[in-house]
């Protein structure tokens, strides 16, 4: 089932499945989600919960108990449930099942909500542990957007400007997308500004951490674009599929990584995921604004 809500600016539509983006649409109807055209890629803006990116096997272990998980989890395959939903906001919800459990022993309650304010949408993950044990988990965001926003415009127009100079490192892959244990200077031009190139994926995504959490999408000063802003989210993933034209970048806000190369992580020793005590709720919003 599809959700709509809308204000003067803008209007949004999400999906049940996944409680996924499926439309960005200015007042004036340009749209700027990714369509999910699977020539190049199926996704539009799935949430990442309860893990983000590829385990070792597609396996972990937790309690000396081994359990199977594929890619970003499995928040993107179930049918979430509406909490509240009014004219400009929605929050959609998941808990945990018996079919859950046997892929991820934890009680649990999964929230998402879309909230309008202006020209700008507030993504909000709240989870909550209803447990009686600590409770590990990754979590993010995965949004596409179309590049190019305008007619005339190619790909090679768009950059990342990120609000202040930094000096973040890219988290480097192995060849199977696993991290390979070392970080390398990633330098922006400027000290603020990543131009787009199809070439930047070949190798899968980039991972920034240290990055200055502000960054605005477009072709420059006039022209359409966005700002994304994840305060709280200690990682950033840029890409689109590798090797190929794909008219349109994911800007992916993450709160974890992925496994290590050829390790099968045990989930209460990865040292990112975030721990959340027995009855204990947390929390992470960010944001997109659309000009």
């Amino acid at each position: 089932m599809l959700h709509t809500i809308h204000n003067d600016a803008m209007t949004v539509t999400i999906d049940d499945l996944g409680a996924q983006l499926m439309s960005i649409t200015a007042a004036d109807g340009t749209e700027y989600l990714w369509n999910g055209d699977p020539a190049y890629w199926g996704g539009r803006a799935p949430n990442l919960f309860p893990y983000v990116g590829r385990l070792t096997n597609d396996s972990y272990t937790y309690g000396g108990k081994t359990y199977q998980m594929t890619r970003h989890g499995f928040a993107k395959r179930t049918a979430f449930t509406t909490a509240d939903q009014g004219g400009a906001n929605l929050t959609l919800r998941m808990t945990d099942t018996p079919e859950s459990r046997e892929s991820y022993p934890f009680a649990f309650r999964f929230d998402v909500t879309y909230v309008l304010e202006g020209s700008t949408l507030v993504i909000v993950y709240a989870v909550e542990n209803r447990g009686g044990e600590t409770m590990y988990f990754g979590l993010g965001g995965h949004p596409g957007f179309r590049v190019p926003l305008e007619a005339g415009k190619s790909f090679e127009d768009y950059r990342l400007t990120f609000a202040h100079p930094s000096q973040p490192c890219r988290v480097l892959l192995s060849d199977d997308y696993m991290l390979s244990g070392h970080d390398a200077p990633y330098p922006l031009e400027n000290g603020d500004i990543l131009p787009l190139r199809h070439d930047l994926f070949d190798q899968d995504a980039v991972i920034l951490k240290n990055f200055e959490r502000t960054m605005t999408l477009s072709a420059g000063e006039g022209t359409r674009g966005l700002t994304l802003s994840c305060p709280n989210m200690r990682y950033l993933g840029i890409w689109h599929v590798p090797k190929t034209d794909a008219p349109y970048v994911c800007l992916e806000p993450w709160a974890s990584l992925p496994s290590r190369q050829d390790v099968v992580e045990d989930l209460a020793q990865q040292n990112d995921l975030i721990a959340l005590e027995s009855g204990q709720r947390y929390e992470n919003r960010w944001t997109i604004t659309i000009f």
